[in-house]
């Protein structure tokens, strides 16, 4: 493999490659998927990793991708691509429900808030736009984190530090694995008073065309407003607009 324009257009192809796997990958799988020798798909893997867009599991030999290519997604949310496409359907939804509604993305271990749409006489929130929240504490964090392979979701906690736990406790992954598998059997997420004392939510994956998920829309409440047993049918029609945003994101 020469340098200059060949090599940087392999990096990017592992580097796609990698973020539509569902999990960490071999770097003999990459090869024999991207047709290059093993030899030269270890010296880009080692400079990714190096940089942080690719994390080595030495337990496992395998790669996947790393923070640094979630940054690129930070980019990308600054960019405002998701918060033009997402922000009118937002709008829709707040019309539909009365209640304030937000978009956010994932970024390493945080959700990052990228569009806030607040209802008529509701109160102010603190998932301003630009706000960084610890995910696995948010609605939509957590419906984000739902959609991760567990290897990756190892990776994204193993240094979490005790002051991640709720209100001073110690953060187990244990706790957040139960949550995050309760996620998935609802088919949504949900968090009551973890941000706001007094306000809840309920919150959806968007997905891109590769299943990886892209967003998570959320509509966030006063707790007497709707009973836990009314959350299922809440969340059925933030996923409306979930699909709906991913069907935009795909093109489709």
């Amino acid at each position: 493999m020469s340098d200059g324009v060949p090599t940087a257009h392999h990096t990017l192809r592992v580097l796609s490659h990698l973020a539509q796997q569902r999990g960490p990958v071999t770097a003999a799988s990459i090869a024999a998927a991207l047709g290059l020798p093993r030899s030269s798909v270890y010296r880009l893997l080692t400079a990714m990793e190096t940089h942080g867009y690719a994390i080595r599991f030495p337990e496992i030999r395998r790669w996947g991708v790393g923070v640094a290519a979630f940054e690129l997604s930070a980019g990308f949310a600054r960019q405002a691509p998701l918060a033009r496409l997402g922000r009118p359907l937002l709008a829709n939804l707040v019309d539909r429900l009365g209640e304030s509604a937000h978009l956010a993305a994932l970024v390493g271990s945080d959700v990052i808030y990228l569009v806030e749409e607040r209802a008529p006489r509701r109160p102010a929130l603190v998932t301003d736009v630009g706000v960084r929240l610890p995910a696995h504490r948010t609605a939509s964090g957590r419906a984000l984190l739902a959609t991760l392979p567990k290897s990756q979701l190892r990776a994204l906690y193993r240094d979490a530090p005790a002051a991640a736990g709720r209100d001073g406790e110690p953060f187990r992954y244990s706790q957040l694995s139960r949550a995050l598998d309760e996620v998935r059997a609802a088919g949504f997420a949900a968090e009551d008073g973890d941000v706001t004392s007094g306000l809840a939510s309920v919150a959806v994956a968007v997905r891109d065309h590769t299943g990886w998920p892209a967003a998570g829309i959320t509509v966030t409440f006063a707790r007497d407003r709707f009973p836990p047993g009314e959350w299922p049918t809440l969340a059925e029609t933030v996923a409306e607009y979930a699909a709906e945003l991913g069907r935009r994101i795909r093109g489709s």
